[in-house]
């Protein structure tokens, strides 16, 4: 399954407990596009509500500029493809104080090439926790050079 995008801030962000896999609902056009790398996962998140999940504050800039329908938004709210097992998982493990849905990769997979998005359930770090991060990097990476 090749890798579209990452994306990388989450897992600094957030300590990642759980993962799961879904399809996104796009346009033929999105999916050129997503296909192509022109996709940006930076500030974008997933909820749940009205019995379904949705995709929010993703980037998709258009394929060919030129030939987008008029009232295309980029940033549009997008439908993800779970299970009702899924969500009904998801819907218990949300109210759990301080866990998040974050998107982490976008990726084909199978032979038709669907495009598939990898949520993860997150808890957001304290700033102190990403500094013991940061130096644990630092001296891993020290450590190595050595």
């Amino acid at each position: 399954m090749p890798l579209l995008v990452e994306n990388k801030r989450a897992k600094f962000d957030y300590e990642i407990l759980e993962t799961l896999e879904a399809g996104i609902e796009l346009r033929g056009f999105e999916v050129k596009s997503i296909k192509s790398g022109r996709i940006n996962l930076a500030g974008s998140y997933v909820v749940v509500r009205n019995n379904g999940a949705r995709f929010l504050n993703a980037d998709i800039s258009p394929y060919q500029p030129k030939n987008m329908p008029a009232d295309y938004d980029s940033k549009r709210t997008r439908r993800l493809l779970l299970r009702k097992s899924e969500l009904r998982n998801l819907i218990g493990r949300i109210q759990e104080k301080g866990l998040t849905l974050v998107p982490l990769k976008i990726y084909t997979k199978g032979k038709a090439g669907r495009i598939k998005i990898e949520i993860g359930l997150g808890k957001s770090r304290k700033k102190r926790d990403k500094r013991e991060l940061i130096k644990k990097r630092e001296t891993e990476r020290e450590m190595r050079r050595i």
